[in-house]
């Protein structure tokens, strides 16, 4: 259907494509992943004819049809109903309802044989078209992508970024081209509407090409996954697990070929070096320098998977509840986002917020953070540092500052390599971190904002949809930044990659309620189908009604003042005895390191027993500050 034949392009110096070839069959289902930066989106466009390529072909057949859904389409406006935005797909079929219509009015003063007639065969027309369905073709999709009924009717102006994205992408749909291609369509669509999609493209009829960062969404839908690197189109006739999976393979076979030629190498200039004087080998020596000079060099592997190599700290422990909600209430004029509704996060509580768009995702965040203001009470923990990620904190970020000098005033307490370690692990390596903010792009200054949280003090992270601009490296690094974070967290997130791998709780939003599942989103998930199997089959009981009794707490007493002033001043004294353990722990860690001691068996283990001594310590003083920390929270909490 397509052919990519020895494609070339460059941007300034620099080759995005060098002789890079490509097959798409008429039903293929392809997921096209690579770093970002490399050129997927360039792909796409040039495929699509908006830029042409520098050397070699892209070959169509004559009756194929392309819809391409990219990120420019976020900037289209209409004051056409959404449900008439989607109809345009059906261009011949709303041009001759037009001129049906003309006719019909024409027939109210001016009637004659001739228009009947020539409305007889628009209407004839107009039914081999389909246009009679095409309104509830529409309508289904809209619907079936996150639109309410009530919605379908609403102008698109009126509509945010990612709802227009998603009139667009309905409407491509409806089109039904030979080639779809989609660039990073789960940005803008909740979980319903995600899952909706993936069994849309999984039974279309034609060839589907993908560009996404969500694992799993490439797993549901691709059959076949290219990966763009080094200027190359790599194809792997699997979803995204087969890839991974067959990459690891490949790159094991590739790297044993590197070693063993490598080896051949070093054995053919050994020889050519230890005969080249000698006349009677001259001969046998040309011969492998000519050898050496045809050789196909075969590459080393070259890993482009990342590790964490710095750790996210604080000083502070908080209490055993970081935040506890009671009879909560939120809501904006007439529309109700919570209603009487209690729940409470504990010390280690990893919490994914999940569920569709309008739930109250975000508001509940901002409660959280307490930027929202609410009905009913909510009351922060002891020692509660919190810091909170959101699109809208990119506009904290001072524009005329360089990257790496935002993060030297966070204040964190980083040396200047920790931070670049940080930064090059969200993609600004060398003279990158000398940018300003203000040339940065939107998925570039998400990433920077994204690292300043990650490295503060805080011991409660609050994160509004994290992976947005993320490739799949740095996705990785957040993950394993959070699998390591000692603190506690809530997390609004769509990818389900991402949320199975850091969540140790699932929140969602049900009937104005916080909802809770204690589990992994692989638990939740499970049961979460199992209960809509059962609760098709069986109606579920009526509630019972819970009648609340009224608890008078007790009051502090003049005791209860006296011991919390004595508790409070025992923690700053264990905290104090804490800081200084843990800097002492630095120090052996670092003398231990040295190659002075490490080479000293007697100085090692000497230091080694201290070390272990403070270990045991400051493990004793960290039960103390504890079980001090909760019997300051009981008395408060009279």
């Amino acid at each position: 259907m397509i052919s990519i034949t020895n494609l070339s392009y460059f941007i300034g110096g620099r080759a995005l494509y060098e002789n890079a070839n490509m097959f798409i069959k008429p039903k293929d289902k392809i997921g096209l992943i690579g770093l970002n930066g490399r050129g997927k989106s360039t792909l796409l466009k040039l495929i699509h004819g908006e830029y042409a390529a520098d050397t070699g072909a892209i070959s169509k057949a004559n009756d194929c049809t392309i819809g391409f859904l990219n990120q420019d389409l976020l900037s289209y406006q209409s004051d056409d109903a959404i449900v008439t935005v989607a109809m345009g797909a059906f261009k011949d079929a709303v041009d001759t309802q037009r001129e049906i219509e003309k006719i019909l009015h024409r027939l109210e003063t001016e009637y004659s044989d001739e228009l009947v007639d020539k409305l007889s065969k628009l209407q004839e027309k107009f039914d081999h078209l389909d246009g009679y369905s095409m309104q509830a073709k529409a309508e289904e999709i809209l619907e079936g992508i996150g639109f309410s009924t009530a919605d379908l009717h609403r102008p698109l102006r009126q509509f945010s970024g990612g709802w227009r994205m998603r009139v667009m992408l309905s409407k491509l749909l409806l089109e039904k081209p030979s080639l779809l291609m989609l660039d990073e369509p789960t940005n803008h669509l909740d979980l319903p509407s995600i899952e909706w999609v993936e069994n849309y493209l999984r039974n279309y009829e034609g060839a589907v090409i993908v560009v996404s960062h969500d694992r799993t969404f490439l797993d549901n839908v691709s059959t076949k996954t290219v990966e763009v690197t080094q200027g190359q189109l790599v194809s792997y006739e699997g979803n995204y697990s087969f890839y991974l999976e067959e990459k690891e393979l490949r790159q094991e076979i590739q790297q044993n070929a590197f070693e063993n030629q490598q080896q051949k190498i070093k054995q053919t200039e050994r020889f050519i070096e230890r005969f080249k004087a000698k006349a009677t080998k001259a001969k046998q020596v040309q011969s492998r320098v000519k050898a050496l000079e045809r050789m196909d060099k075969i590459e080393e592997v070259v890993d482009d998977s990342a590790a964490v190599n710095f750790r996210f700290k604080f000083n502070q422990q908080p209490g055993r509840f970081i935040v506890d909600l009671k009879h909560v209430s939120k809501s904006y004029g007439t529309l109700d986002i919570l209603r009487d509704t209690s729940i409470s996060i504990e010390r280690g509580d990893k919490i994914a917020l999940i569920g569709a768009n309008g739930k109250g995702k975000s508001t509940l965040l901002r409660i959280l953070a307490g930027e929202e203001p609410v009905d009913g009470d909510r009351t922060i923990g002891y020692n509660v540092i919190k810091a909170f990620y959101a699109q809208h904190q990119l506009e904290s970020l001072r524009v005329d500052n360089e990257i790496l000098e935002e993060l030297l005033q966070a204040g964190s307490g980083k040396t200047e390599q920790e931070l670049r370690n940080v930064l090059g692990c969200f993609l600004f390596s060398d003279e990158d971190v000398y940018k300003k903010i203000k040339v940065l792009s939107g998925g570039e200054k998400s990433r920077v904002a994204l690292a300043k949280t990650l490295i503060s003090e805080a011991n409660f992270l609050l994160l509004d949809e994290p992976t947005n601009h993320l490739d799949f490296i740095s996705e990785n690094i957040l993950i394993q930044a959070l699998q390591q974070y000692l603190g506690s967290f809530v997390v609004v997130s769509h990818n389900r990659h991402f949320v199975s791998q850091i969540a140790n709780k699932i929140w969602y939003i049900e009937d104005k309620q916080i909802k809770e599942y204690p589990g992994s989103f692989d638990e939740y998930e499970y049961w979460r189908k199992k209960n809509e199997a059962s609760v098709a089959k069986v109606e579920p009981p009526k509630p019972k009604k819970v009648v609340e009794e009224k608890i008078t707490l007790p009051q502090k007493t003049p005791s209860d003042q006296a011991r919390l002033k004595t508790l409070n001043k025992e923690l700053s004294k264990l905290e104090a005895d804490i800081a200084q353990l843990e800097s002492k722990k630095v120090t052996l860690e670092n003398e231990m390191a040295s190659p002075e001691v490490f080479n000293d068996f007697n100085k090692l283990n000497g230091i080694q027993v201290t070390f272990n001594e403070t270990v045991k310590n400051l493990e004793s003083l960290t039960e103390k500050w504890e079980e001090t920390a909760m019997a300051i929270e009981a008395i408060e909490k009279k």
